[in-house]
């Protein structure tokens, strides 16, 4: 199992070919990152909600329940 290592902002993208030096990660991952933020941004705007930090939170807590439900055996 590898550690995430979060983007340190396009600027600091250092390109090796086929991924960032600076944080590790290929550009197919960044760039899947990238529209699963920008797909869960749209949801939040599309339903207007004024509260985005407490969506954000909802939707970390149930990333980590669902990655650990996939890991567990059985």
């Amino acid at each position: 199992m590898k550690t995430f290592t979060p983007c340190q902002g396009k600027t600091a993208c250092r390109d090796e070919g086929e991924g960032c030096l600076t944080c590790g990660r290929s550009f197919s991952e960044i760039q899947q990152t990238r529209a699963l933020v920008e797909s869960l941004a749209e949801l939040a705007l599309s339903h207007d909600y004024s509260n985005v930090e407490a969506f954000a939170d909802y939707i970390a807590k149930r990333l980590v329940k669902k990655v650990r439900s996939h890991r567990q055996p059985g």
